[in-house]
């Protein structure tokens, strides 16, 4: 047990900083890179897409938008427990000046927020941005950890239930986790209090649907210094898509880490920005 708790506990893998800081050090990274976008971007904060308290979203509108323009949704990570949509704007600043509008999305994270209510928030989002933005020309979703769960977990929805059907071209899936069950045997579910059934249930992993023809494509980005179950989970996710037939490419980033992998996303050069 303690060696899946180890393997469930990115902070205990980076080379940079000891696990007690990391994660301090990451939310004081992407809250400041968030400011300064807030800052530099036209913003619309807070928009309301339910009713519930945690369902809000922000939005950096791109500098000079075009008659539509693409947006990536960005879903942060907190292994469903922690962070919020007030650090996830720090990736804005590269995109909004080339065109791309950024929508960082909350959720009810837990204890209040149960995997199931999480993963329809998600999908609900979308279906709000859809209806409410006529100009927008396409989706691409961009989620880390926890948060690539959740993008995962859109790509898998039946959209007969909503009004619309947005249209997602790419999905960036960073350092995420794809099969839940193993969660169940460590800490991280003493807050989600997930039975095996919800776990099922919310398991990209098991739930693989055969891609559209039109089918967007999907960027797996698993960092060198993520643990050995993070990378495995990648590797596996990613061939289970490839066999139903999407277009995958995993990237297997060397020299950094499960929170620098998503941090230096504010940073133009970085690899995974260019992509």
């Amino acid at each position: 047990v303690q060696a899946l708790e180890d393997h469930y506990s990115p902070s205990r893998w980076s080379p940079r900083l000891d696990r007690d800081t990391i994660i301090d050090a990451h939310l004081a990274v992407t809250a400041a890179g968030t400011e300064r976008a807030r800052a530099s971007a036209q913003t619309l904060l807070h928009v309301p897409y339910g009713s519930g308290d945690g369902e809000k979203l922000d939005i950096y509108f791109p500098t000079d938008p075009s008659e539509t323009f693409p947006v990536l949704v960005y879903i942060h990570g907190g292994y469903w427990q922690c962070l919020s949509k007030d650090e996830s704007g720090f990736a804005a600043p590269p995109l909004v000046s080339q065109g791309v509008a950024v929508v960082a999305v909350g959720y009810d994270i837990a204890p209040r927020g149960h995997m199931d209510t999480m993963v329809l928030q998600v999908r609900r989002s979308l279906a709000f941005l859809v209806e409410r933005y006529p100009r927008i020309r396409g989706i691409y979703l961009c989620g880390h950890s926890a948060g690539a769960h959740l993008a995962a977990m859109v790509l898998s929805t039946d959209w007969t239930g909503f009004q619309v059907v947005p249209d997602i071209k790419g999905a960036v899936l960073v350092s995420g986790l794809y099969d839940l069950e193993p969660i169940l045997h460590t800490y991280v579910n003493d807050a989600l209090n997930m039975s095996w059934e919800v776990a099922q249930r919310n398991s990209p992993m098991r739930h693989v649907t055969p891609a559209a023809p039109a089918a967007c494509e999907v960027l797996m980005a698993v960092a060198q210094h993520d643990s050995p179950e993070f990378r495995r989970q990648s590797q596996e996710y990613s061939q289970a898509l490839r066999a139903a037939g999407w277009s995958v490419s995993l990237l297997d980033l060397a020299g950094v880490d499960h929170f620098d992998i998503i941090e230096r996303l504010s940073e133009d050069s970085y690899v995974l920005t260019q992509v």
